[in-house]
Order: C-alpha cells, then structure tokens, then sequence
C-alpha cells in the first residue's frame, strides 16, 4: 500500500466513446493563442537550459503570461502584404542576479523567441511581419523561497492547483489531433499554400462524425479563386483520408465554412495565420496539455506552456496526470476510459500530491476490485519519478500544447 494520498474509484458517467454527443477542438501550431504558447514554452526551455549551463540549476522564471495583439494585412492572389506588424509581448518573471552574477534572461528570451519563430512559422518574417517584445520582472521574494535555490532532492509544490489527464483518445480525439499535426506537417511541406493556422473542430453525435477545418490559406501560392478552390477540396480530401485510419463511423469534413465565393469572401492570408489581420492570442487560451481541447473530459485552466518545470504544478501536473494516464491504459487490460486528478498544495514536495484522483470506466465484465492494486501501483511509481518530467521538458522530448 503506497504512503502516497492516491484515490482509486469508478467515474458515474459512460466512457466518452460511449457517449450521444462529442465535441474536440485543436488549434494549430499557427493560430494565434498557439503562438502565444510555443513563444512562452520556447523561451522557458531556453532560459532553464541557460540557467543549468551558467549557474548549475533552474532558477525562478516563468514566461506564460505572453500575449499576441494581431496585425493588420492585405492579402490578394499572388501574394499581398502585412500592412501593421503583428506585436508579441513576452510577459512573465525571471531570476536576473544570483550569487554574484547577473544572468542575461531578457536577451536569451528574445533569442529563444525569434528562433521558435523562424523555425515553426516560418511565414513570418520577425521583425517585419511580427515585432516580439519583452517584459520580464523578478519574482517576488515568498514565490522565490517555496522555489526553494537550496539543493533537494524533490522540489516544494510553488502553488496549490491541480492537473488533469485522461486516456486513452477517441476516434473523434484522434482525428483531430492527428489531423492537424499531419496537415501542418506532410501535407504543408508538399502544399506550401496551406498556412500554419489551423483550426480542427470535431463533432460526434452517436456514429456520425463531423469535422470543421479552418485553414489559412497563402495568398504567394494561389492564383485566383479556381486554384483556391481546389485548395480547400485538396485540404478536406486529406483530411477525410487521416480520418479514415481511425474509425469506420462515417465522417463528413468541411472546409472554411465561412467562405463566400460570390462576394469574394474568402480565408486568404499574406502570412498563414490569423493573427495578422485581428484576431489576438494569449498562453493558456487554447489546447491542453495533450494537444486538445475536449468539454466532455475534465479539463485544468492552468496554462501549461511557458512555466518553470522544476516546481510549477500548472505545468508539471498537466503533463503527469496525461502520462499517467496513458500509462495505466497502455498496462492495465480492461479499462475502458479513466481519468487522473493530481492536486498539489503549496510548499509540499511535488512527489507527495494532496490527492491522487483516478477515476475508471471498465469494460464489460470487469470491475474495479480486478485492476485497482496495478492502477495504484502505476501512479505511485510515476509520482515518485516526477522529477523526470522535468528533465525531459527542458531537453524538449514532451509538448505542452
């Protein structure tokens, strides 16, 4: 029996694949509230790898209060222009002097920002396209003490929050999740004029699913109105096909529904995402800690990109309770659909949650009493390797959006 306050117990709700209606939702890595957050989950992979190299440990930072205020842009078939730049502002705390030595955050922050910039958007020209800016404060001393600069071996909780994680996907997760990721991978690197900024919705009522694509499209790669047409049938065809692989519900895709062909209305962008003509962004707005946005699963409002990942829960237990999740289902026969809480209290050692919360939908035939012990003994022993998470965050191996 672990020392640990872990909670095993059956959830009172079908498992979501069960239930009559679904809702998903992804925004891509070019949509503005994603922006916001792989800026802020950049820099703070940067400054933590800064502060291992120069000072030997992670000090008090945290980056996830950025925020994007959208430009203005004129786009026309064969390219247009951005008319006023897109402004990011890179808002957030960071340790600036310790022992001795001044530590340069604001200038490893910029760098980090216009790397990230370069290399995942690459449609946008910093600073033409998008201006970045930066604010950084220093922490205030009680926040700096919980962070706790003396050497331990498991670091003290730096708020009272919780995390939340579930497995494993639905066909309609899957979908959008692996939708996305695929158009703004393969299918973009062969289709230059589909923009980073896309927006999958899923909609599931009993075998029916429905998906929603927004997808900016590149004003320099298309032509006229035909070429933009086919575009978006090139974009739902695609989509159909990657939908395919994981389920034999029936699936209906539409494309930039909003689209008005006779007036002229039409999704076409000069640099791939909205945020250059009035639509703003900020981290924590858009998906959770597993790449999603799901209203029929239990969800935490902490932003998990741009926090320090040493101590900071909002971040660490977001991503724990998803491995633990995943965990569990990937172990344990006989789990239909299960759900991981993990609530923390300020100044405790993150190894040592409040409560472990883990809520299980069996299958048929099965009951709890049969896999509760190896549900247990799986989240005692991801909690006692917490501090991994840790690492393999700064080394960039776990996404947080």
């Amino acid at each position: 029996m672990s020392e640990r306050n872990i909670r095993v117990e059956p959830i009172d709700r079908q498992a979501v694949e069960d239930q009559e209606v679904e809702i998903v939702e992804r925004k891509g890595i070019g949509h503005p509230d994603s922006i916001s957050d792989g800026v802020a989950e950049a820099v703070a992979g940067a400054l933590a790898r800064a502060y291992l190299d120069r000072i030997g440990k992670v000090l008090h930072f945290n980056t996830d209060e950025t925020q994007l205020v959208a430009g203005e842009a004129a786009p026309a078939f064969g390219g247009g222009e951005v008319v006023d730049p897109i402004y990011l502002l890179i808002v957030g705390r960071a340790t600036k002097h310790y022992d001795g030595q001044t530590f340069p955050a604001e200038t490893i922050a910029l760098r980090a920002a216009r790397e990230y910039l370069e290399s995942e958007i690459p449609q946008l020209t910093v600073g033409e396209d998008i201006v970045v800016d930066i604010r950084l404060g220093e922490g205030s001393g009680d926040l700096q003490d919980v962070f706790g600069e003396d050497e331990v071996s498991v670091p003290m909780a730096n708020d009272t929050s919780f995390g939340v994680g579930h497995a494993p996907l639905t066909e309609t997760e899957q979908i959008v999740l692996e939708a996305e990721r695929r158009l703004n991978g393969e299918f973009a690197d062969e289709n230059p004029y589909v923009g980073t900024d896309i927006k999958i919705m899923g909609k599931r009522e009993g075998d029916e699913i429905d998906v929603t694509v927004a997808a900016a499209m590149v004003d320099e790669h298309i032509a006229d109105l035909d070429a933009y047409a086919e575009a978006v049938e090139s974009v739902r065809e695609f989509v159909a096909e990657v939908a395919s692989e994981h389920t034999d519900r029936d699936v209906t895709v539409h494309v930039n529904t909003a689209d008005d062909y006779e007036e002229g209305s039409i999704y076409l962008t000069v640099t791939g995402t909205s945020a250059e003509q009035g639509d703003d962004g900020s981290v924590g707005r858009g998906n959770r800690a597993n790449g999603l946005i799901t209203p029929n699963r239990s969800m935490s409002m902490e932003a998990t990109s741009g926090k320090n990942p040493v101590n900071h829960i909002g971040k660490i237990y977001n991503l724990l309770s998803t491995e633990i999740a995943d965990e569990v289902v990937g172990e344990v026969d006989g789990i239909r659909d299960l759900r991981v809480r993990l609530l923390s209290q300020i100044g405790r050692p993150i190894d040592q949650p409040h409560v472990a919360d883990v809520h299980v939908v069996t299958e048929d035939g099965v009951e709890l009493s049969d896999v509760e012990a190896d549900i247990e003994a799986i989240v005692d022993a991801e909690l006692a390797n917490v501090t991994d998470i840790t690492r393999r965050v700064i080394d960039g191996e776990l996404t947080t959006f």
